[in-house]
């Protein structure tokens, strides 16, 4: 059996190891040069490959093509082997034929790398035999070569998902959804939520997705009559189906095997999204069948990803937060709310077609200043004009941060959450957030 795999990243070179694992036929083609680590692995392995340009011939002689998450259906390479009837899957889909682990897959908008993390190291912690693998970073079709654990926390973008057809997950997570990426979707929210609810597709009874039930996209795009799994949905807002609430510090869960509350007051996540994201991590906890008593532990021990909602430094009794993950308008709602004290914000970069209005009204009670960081800020401008008392303007972080300084008094926060993109000053949003801890670091040193 010949397989091609386009794109030699994380998932295209974890793919090809294993299809050379299982003795298949193996050709990777990539458009861009090859990250010499990823190089090094095919080399080793002895797996033939090209990189700057895909040759059709070689790759359209396969019986299956492997596409990375980045390669969109309209390439004209995908185009073309669809119209010959070549299948085209995702690294996930290939992973799932070559592993007997119980998969707990977790996806959303926003929340999915906190929630991933979180319940990997729940679990993890507990002394469950668990893996990490997906969208977090790493691949799971070369974890699953060894398959050495019993179950894997897999991190899912809807990239991902849309090329699954028989992966079927043992324990499914969707935090939310809200627009993003609907270049990819014909700018149809529709298209979106499907490419996610793909999360909990070909679900038994033994089988459970948990989903967000205070989530109207959610509420919408999910048919129970189509479903064959066991639903848990969890909510904040009283949701008459829920499964798993949340009552100050407490979770309330009740689950098949479970029935009971665990106590999250260890827990040094903020906001209400993280209440979401924790709520979807014990209850998947409970599941598997960790103790009350260990996931408090673990609560305590949690460190969340860096540039989410992470304090990066404290001078002058002003605390600094990177939150440069918050890419989006919904990401930022959650920041604002989250935060109890006076904030900073610096936000901007390049716009997606954001509506501020739900800011807004957090933006006039919490929000004393606003520094736009990016090249074009008139949106954030006529946005928040009339509700922030100062709003100014740069293209350069350091001297957001040093602003930010000058005019924060005790108790403030200084709060990095763009609601935009990166690319107009930095490489992406990682680059970004290194760039503010950097920046902020200097001011803690000189406090």
């Amino acid at each position: 059996m010949k397989i091609a795999i386009l794109g030699a990243g994380e998932s295209g070179v974890g793919a090809a190891l294993l299809a050379n694992a299982k003795g298949l036929d193996v050709f990777v083609s990539d458009m861009a040069p090859i990250k010499k680590p990823y190089k090094a692995k095919l080399a080793t392995a002895a797996i033939t490959f090209e990189e700057g340009t895909h040759t059709f011939e070689r790759i359209l002689e396969a019986s299956e093509i492997i596409k990375s998450p980045g390669i969109p259906d309209k390439a004209p390479i995908i185009q073309e082997a669809v119209k010959r009837g070549i299948p085209v899957i995702s690294e996930i889909e290939f992973a799932g034929r070559y592993s007997k682990a119980k998969f707990i897959c977790i996806t959303g908008t926003n929340g999915k790398t906190t929630t991933t993390l979180l319940t990997y190291h729940l679990l993890h912690n507990a002394g469950v035999n668990v893996g990490l693998a997906g969208n977090i970073g790493e691949s799971l079709a070369e974890k699953v070569i060894d398959d050495k654990h019993d179950y894997y926390v897999v991190e899912l973008s809807s990239f991902q998902l849309d090329n699954m057809y028989q992966f079927r997950a043992h324990i499914a997570v969707l935090t939310n959804i809200t627009p993003d990426h609907l270049d990819r979707y014909n700018y149809s929210m529709d298209k979106y939520a499907a490419s996610k609810m793909r999360v909990a597709q070909n679900m038994k009874g033994s089988d459970f997705f948990l989903f967000n039930a205070d989530d109207e996209n959610i509420a919408k795009a999910f048919e129970p009559a189509a479903f064959g799994g066991t639903a848990v949905p969890f909510s904040l807002q009283g949701a008459a189906q829920a499964k798993v609430t949340m009552d100050g510090k407490t979770i309330h869960v009740d689950v098949p095997f479970y029935t009971g509350a665990v106590d999250t007051s260890g827990s040094s996540l903020i906001g209400k999204h993280n209440q979401y994201n924790t709520m979807a991590a014990v209850a998947v906890a409970k599941l598997v069948g960790v103790e009350d008593e260990s996931i408090a532990r673990s609560l305590e021990t949690f460190q969340n990803a860096d540039h989410r909602l992470q304090e990066v430094g404290v001078a002058k009794e002003v605390t600094y937060i990177n939150d440069s993950k918050a890419t989006n308008v919904e990401a930022v709602w959650y920041a604002l709310e989250g935060i109890k004290s006076p904030i900073i914000w610096i936000a901007g970069g390049v716009d997606k077609g954001n509506d501020y209005s739900t800011l807004v009204e957090l933006a006039r009670e919490k929000v004393k200043v606003l520094i736009c960081l990016g090249k074009d800020n008139d949106k954030l401008k006529q946005a928040f004009g009339k509700v922030v008392p100062i709003i100014a303007e740069t293209t350069s972080i350091d001297y957001a941060v040093r602003l930010s300084r000058s005019l924060a008094t005790p108790g403030d926060v200084v709060l990095l959450s763009p609601a935009c993109a990166s690319f107009d000053l930095f490489n992406n949003y990682e680059h970004r957030g290194q760039r503010f801890k950097e920046a902020v670091e200097k001011i803690v040193l000189k406090k």
